[in-house]
């Protein structure tokens, strides 16, 4: 076990060791640690539905009819007809034909991507898709190579010099990075992927319930629904819930039932998370006004933060500000921390070297006063930062 003690003594000296927080309680935009409330900027419940009654209310009335555990795979005896409702009700969501129900964002990208593309097959991907998709790639043992972040231009030159070496192509990349906040050129892939004859697979597990209307995710909202060939996305993060799903065409989920081994092998998530999934869609319909809400804030955040001297970029309701190397990041967080803000940096491997961030996610609960009080304290710590440039230019 040496070899466990080397790497994680070097993780540590990187300032890159992770741990886990126990944390006492956790509600929208709030957590509760070591007896403390804290506002939370670093949770993906992007519109608070996580408590919402309407869910709470439906997984409660599942667990009551269903119990707790479903005993066994979909294949097996753990289907039952709440999934395919759920299944019916998402493919409606996302103006597909159909759809299928992972028990994660990462089941379903390592599940479907190595069973589009094999050994003679060629993978483009944006260079910073998830780890799930990279997983997926890696798992599936096609050639891969990847484009530079949202370089259409780039990615049309590796289409005409490699596609042509490999019978099927798959392009990945999500609609809403999840690290950097901004939205994939969706318009130019698709015409790209239709010039080169690539299968298109968009993860919108950040864009889902936020962008379009009444939430249906930015491929909808910029009306490709009928040309994105596979749309991945999850209801744990702005939907509240758990678990994910693949939108596509009926002869796609049909393919995935005898083909996606992380569906195949999985016991089917319990009923009383599919009830709050299905409420949360419905939420999304009744109360269409939460994902323009948060976006109008998240607007004006990125606005206060770079008045107050800040870098920040992005274009959703992910606010990444670049810190630089982990020990500063880690070293403010604490002092956010002291203020009674919840902001934890992103630091390598998540993201490259040297862009250790703040990767603030804004809540549709948080309150103005919540907000004001987080742009106050990265204001008073951009001077401190300033103060400590400058002493170390001296030295």
């Amino acid at each position: 076990m040496e070899f466990i003690k080397a790497y994680l003594a070097k993780r540590k000296n990187e300032n890159t060791l992770r741990s886990l927080l126990a944390l006492d309680a956790r509600g929208p935009g709030v957590i509760v640690r070591q007896g403390r409330k804290y506002v939370d900027f670093s949770s993906n419940d992007y519109l608070g539905l996580s408590r919402h009654p309407k869910l709470i209310d439906a997984s409660r009335k599942a667990l009551e009819i269903y119990g707790v555990g479903t005993g066994a795979s979909r294949l097996l005896s753990g289907d039952l007809k709440l999934h395919h409702i759920l299944e019916e009700e998402t493919a409606l969501f996302k103006h597909k034909e159909s759809a299928l129900f992972f028990n994660s964002g990462y089941h379903a990208n390592v599940g479907v991507i190595p069973v589009f593309t094999g050994k003679n097959d060629v993978i483009f991907s944006d260079s910073l898709c998830h780890a799930s998709q990279i997983d997926g790639a890696i798992l599936s043992r096609a050639a891969r190579f990847l484009f530079r972040h949202n370089d259409m231009e780039h990615l049309e030159d590796l289409l005409k010099k490699e596609r042509s070496k490999f019978e099927k192509s798959l392009i990945l990349t999500e609609s809403v990075f999840s690290m950097d906040g901004d939205l994939a050129p969706l318009k130019s892939m698709v015409e790209l992927k239709d010039r080169y004859d690539c299968v298109l697979m968009v993860d919108e597990a950040h864009a889902t319930g936020v962008f379009g209307n009444h939430g249906r995710g930015v491929v909808d909202a910029e009306g490709l629904s009928d040309h994105v060939d596979l749309i991945m996305g999850t209801f744990s993060k702005a939907l509240g819930g758990f678990g994910a799903y693949i939108a596509a065409s009926r002869l796609v989920t049909d393919y995935l039932i005898n083909s996606a081994r992380s569906f195949i092998y999985s016991t089917a998530l319990p009923c009383s998370i599919v009830a709050a999934n299905l409420a949360a869609l419905e939420v999304c319909k009744n109360e269409p006004w939460r994902g323009p809400a948060l976006l109008d804030r998240a607007q004006r955040f990125r606005t206060a933060l770079g008045d107050a001297g800040w870098s920040v970029s992005g274009d959703s309701q992910i606010i990444p500000v670049m810190i630089g190397d982990s020990k500063t990041a880690l070293n403010y967080a604490k002092i956010l921390l002291e203020k009674g803000f919840q902001v934890l940096p992103i630091r390598p491997p998540t993201v490259p070297e040297g862009t250790s961030r703040f990767r603030f996610s804004l809540c549709y609960e948080h309150t103005e006063e919540e907000v004001n009080g987080v742009v106050e304290a990265m204001g008073e710590l951009k001077r401190y930062h300033e103060k400590c440039s400058d002493v170390k230019l001296q030295d």
